[in-house]
């Protein structure tokens, strides 16, 4: 099903379908380093994983993390979406892409559709976002969007420093 479309993206729900995909990114180098070891090794984990977390998300919540694929291609690039996390009050967005999609505007194409979304469809007001104090290309396109710096903090069930952002929407 899908949720978006920007000039050059398609963000739709997940499917099992999507398990290889989902193998390749959460043992991305820049997955592990910047947001961690989730243990998903082959098809199985990874079709845990979608049921359990975005899917799961998406019927508790109505919003979840996408798959952000090329318009052109169908070609699954990475994922950008929402995400209600009991260690921060706010709804936040997310995104996490490929190492051969990233620096090419897709992240930040990806996130303003998902903030635009949030606010017309779901009438939210305001989202936080949160990434690594050193991952320097998240921090930057946070700020990019809009986003603020509130705090840097240690979360809950987490064990490294975290940067938390904070944005409002536009009212309509």
């Amino acid at each position: 099903m899908i949720i978006l479309e920007t000039a050059r993206l398609v963000l739709r729900l997940f499917n099992t379908t999507d398990a290889d995909f989902v193998v390749t990114l959460l043992n991305s180098p820049g997955w592990l380093q910047h947001i961690g070891d989730r243990g998903i090794r082959n098809t199985d984990d990874a079709i845990r994983w979608i049921h359990e977390r975005p899917l799961a998300a998406q019927q508790r919540d109505g919003f979840s993390f996408y798959v952000v694929t090329e318009k052109s291609s169908g070609t699954a690039l990475g994922i950008c979406g929402l995400i209600k996390r009991d260690s921060l009050p706010v709804t936040d967005i997310g995104y996490a892409f490929l190492d051969s999609a990233q620096g090419k505007g897709y992240a930040r194409e990806a996130a303003a559709g998902v903030m635009r979304y949030a606010q017309e469809v779901l009438k939210m007001q305001e989202l936080m976002a949160i990434t690594s104090p050193v991952n320097t290309a998240s921090n930057q396109l946070l700020q990019k969007l809009g986003f603020t710096l509130q705090e840097e903090k240690i979360l809950d069930g987490e064990s490294e420093l975290t940067r938390v952002y904070y944005t409002t929407l536009p009212s309509q």
